[in-house]
């Protein structure tokens, strides 16, 4: 293998697969990004071999072939370059040598073969979704994704496809996020599959405001096929979280006793403030409704108290409801609305954050002291 590559374009794919690679891998073949070079271009692929990223750049082959080397390395030389091209050959002995202007290392790496091979995606189902309608809807459901382990059904994001409607729910249990769009051209048939969070944040982080992803779906495995910054080539593939997803429709309340209009970002920045007096043990802020005012207070016996106000249009019955103010805070900060509804039933059943959109957030009260 032999190529020449500027800075730029090395640099912009070694972003794109890098953070997939696990600093506590057992396996040394893992610690490696896989350049395969040919056509004048040259393909950049990591693996943890749950979620695989590649990515495609512009380079001038003379040789083409194919070597790993360790990812994090071969980005800490790239970065400090002083000169904006680099020209890259491998001995075919393991070891591979790059040079730049006045700069000369020789980097060893480990045989192509030890790679793990990609999964073709013969036979598979397609729908194709605009990248900016995906990135936001794992934005609005990916803080609810359960981190607990023992419930591993719950480690990701539940993907419902339907004639013309994609639904995204993620739950932990005490809170729930859900969001379905209208997407054209989904094709006929209904899929039902749950993307892993590691792979979800790959996405969120991958994903752009223009153009479309293509998903390809087969057996546990799904491929997200991209254009990245840049125009860069990019497909995400992840094994799917296996298991059945619980019935999230029986945890959202089907009666409403009050709702209440509040200006988004004057609620969250109330909440900011009232969390400051919080603690581990005491990690609850109450809401308390009254006539065309919500008081937010927060009581910590080893902190001390906060207490705010907002004038607010409401004129049902006194009612106080405590929540959890980090889990309140996380849907107000990916939403987009300049206001929200809250709806409430009585001070033990949950809460419901909704907007004038495709969206709701369940959340379960704490007992108030």
């Amino acid at each position: 293998m032999k190529l020449s590559i500027t800075k730029e374009q090395m640099i912009g794919g070694l972003q794109v697969v890098q953070n997939v690679v696990s600093s506590r891998s057992t396996l040394p073949i893992l610690s490696n990004v896989l350049l395969n070079a040919a056509d004048n271009k040259l393909e950049l692929t990591a693996t943890d071999l749950d979620v695989t990223v590649s990515c495609w750049v512009e380079a001038v082959v003379a040789r083409p072939g194919t070597v790993t080397l360790p990812v994090k390395r071969l980005f800490g030389i790239v970065r400090e370059l002083g000169a904006m091209d680099l020209e890259m050959e491998f001995d075919g002995k393991g070891a591979c040598t790059l040079q730049s202007g006045a700069s000369y290392y020789r980097l060893n790496g480990m045989p192509a073969e030890e790679f793990p091979p990609s999964q073709p995606f013969t036979d598979a189902r397609v729908v194709v979704i605009p990248q900016e309608k995906l990135r936001g809807m794992l934005r609005k459901t990916s803080y609810a994704i359960s981190s607990d382990e023992t419930r591993f059904v719950l480690n990701g994001i539940f993907v419902s496809v339907k004639e013309t409607k994609v639904t995204m729910v993620a739950t932990d249990g005490r809170r729930l996020a859900l969001v379905d769009e209208e997407v054209e051209g989904l094709g006929e048939g209904s899929l039902e599959f749950i993307v892993p969070t590691k792979a979800v944040n790959e996405l969120t982080r991958l994903l752009q405001s223009a153009g479309n992803v293509e998903l390809k779906l087969r057996e546990n495995l799904i491929s997200f096929n991209l254009r990245g910054e840049g125009g860069l080539g990019i497909v995400v593939i992840t094994k799917l979280v296996e298991g059945n997803y619980p019935n999230y429709r029986q945890v959202i309340p089907t009666q409403v006793r009050e709702r209440v209009g509040l200006q988004r970002e004057e609620l969250l920045q109330a909440l900011k403030r009232a969390e400051i007096m919080t603690n581990e043990k005491s990690n609850s802020v109450k809401l308390g409704f009254t006539m065309n005012n919500l008081s937010i207070t927060a009581n910590t016996p080893e902190v001390g108290e906060a207490r705010e106000s907002l004038a607010i249009n409401y004129k049902g019955k006194d009612l106080s409801i405590a929540f959890n103010p980090a889990y309140l805070m996380d849907p107000l900060r990916v939403l987009e609305e300049d206001e929200v509804y809250l709806e409430l039933i009585d001070e033990l059943s949950p809460g419901v954050l909704k907007v004038n959109g495709p969206f709701l957030y369940v959340l379960m009260p704490m007992r108030m002291s």
